[in-house]
């Protein structure tokens, strides 16, 4: 009968939930992150801490030439690649039935083993261990089997991962369409910067639409939420926005329809926008919002101040009630249209971050370029908590009367 701990309880039983601890603390540090790289790295480490030597992984498949990757301890110690090579292949080849490949040690050859990378059927290659002159245990190798398997499935997850992301990423950019070009009496610029280093688009979105007599529509909406959702309802309103702007109606009737058509879908989310219609003739720009924060004119000395505007509910409720605004512009003066997450930190007041924006000095600045390159640097925008859509507009100086050009 073997000794008794104080609690009564047989020494030798205390042994095992110790081991398992052990074993348990060595898997979490495999596979910390979706970086296969990384991986590889977590497993030889794990690998030469538990049995010595040296370790490293050797990847199959693809065109690249053959070699150990994330090489642990004295690389001098690994068997030659080819062998290895040879010994991961059989290993996929047998399949889940595979275990560790010894190294046929001839006179004073050093000890090793090929152990399969694979899980649920899929083969990423294998895991090369060696030693000096101490052969594997039967427990060693199941270990380092355990391990790799472990490894393996994290490497899966790391590829459908990047896979997936890669999907995502081209839909994003399918989504992220180019706004349509505003008639030449204008000089536009927009910028869009996704909050956070996930996404490349999310909801917020600029647009410009070219009208009959040398008018532009600009615009800047801004859909609920954020990432692949919200990018595709955003996509949706750009494409009804488009088509609706075709009739040339004012931007108060405008938002109208665009409420009517997204109250009509329910899945639709919800969107603020604000629609700016520049005349260039008639030096004047008629304004119109939907739950949207109001526009910001920068003149001629570099001051900036907002233009009010009448604040109706937002797109998708089928509330209706908007109401236009029309002001002066002339080409000394620079209109700037964004998104809230210019200006709004969390819990900070609105009328505080409407009021901060203002605060900008602008100098010397000149043309749409530099004065979003200022407004984005003066409120750092690239620690912005939410997306950012930004759009500057500029009359040219000379501006052709009567210009009858269509849209």
């Amino acid at each position: 009968m073997g000794r008794v701990a104080p609690a009564g309880v047989p020494e030798q039983d205390l042994v095992v939930p110790s081991r398992l601890a052990v074993l348990r603390t060595a898997l979490a540090r495999i596979g910390t992150t979706l970086d296969e790289g990384l991986t590889c790295a977590e497993l030889t480490r794990e690998a030469v801490r538990q049995v010595g030597g040296a370790a490293a992984v050797l990847r199959v498949g693809g065109e690249a030439v053959a070699q150990y990757e994330a090489v642990e301890g004295d690389a001098a110690l690994l068997p030659g690649v080819p062998w290895a090579m040879a010994a991961a292949r059989e290993a996929i080849a047998l399949g889940e039935a595979a275990s560790p490949i010894p190294f046929a040690a001839v006179g004073g050859a050093r000890p090793a083993l090929c152990v399969p990378l694979t899980t649920d059927g899929h083969p990423y290659g294998g895991l090369v261990c060696a030693r000096g002159r101490d052969a594997f245990t039967a427990a060693e190798a199941e270990l380092l089997g355990l391990f790799a398997e472990r490894a393996a499935s994290h490497i899966r997850h790391a590829r459908e991962h990047e896979r997936v992301s890669g999907i995502v990423g081209d839909l994003q950019r399918a989504l992220l369409a180019e706004p349509g070009r505003p008639h030449p009496n204008l000089d536009v610029a927009i910028r869009y910067i996704p909050v956070g280093q996930s996404a490349l688009v999310g909801g917020d979105w600029c647009e410009t639409v070219r009208l009959h007599f040398g008018r532009t529509l600009l615009v800047v909406g801004d859909v609920m939420g954020h990432g692949l959702e919200a990018a595709v309802d955003m996509t949706a309103y750009r494409s009804s926005l488009r088509y609706i702007a075709s009739a040339d109606l004012p931007p108060h009737r405008v938002l109208r329809q665009l409420d009517d058509s997204a109250s009509a879908d329910p899945d639709r989310r919800p969107a603020t926008c604000l629609i700016a219609r520049v005349d260039p003739n008639r030096g004047q720009v008629t304004l119109a919002s939907a739950g949207h924060l109001p526009p910001a004119v920068i003149d001629g000395q570099g001051r900036t101040s907002l233009l009010p505007v009448p604040v109706g509910p937002p797109l998708g409720t089928g509330l209706g009630g908007y109401e236009p605004a029309t002001y002066q512009l002339d080409p000394s003066q620079t209109l700037v249209l964004f998104t809230d997450g210019l200006v709004e930190h969390r819990g900070e007041d609105i009328d505080d971050s409407l009021d901060r924006l203002a605060g900008v000095g602008f100098g010397a600045v000149r043309g749409v370029e530099q004065v979003i390159d200022t407004v984005l640097a003066r409120l750092d925008a690239k620690h912005a908590e939410d997306d950012v859509a930004v759009l500057a507009a500029q009359l040219h100086e000379r501006v052709l009367r009567g210009d009858g050009e269509g849209p």
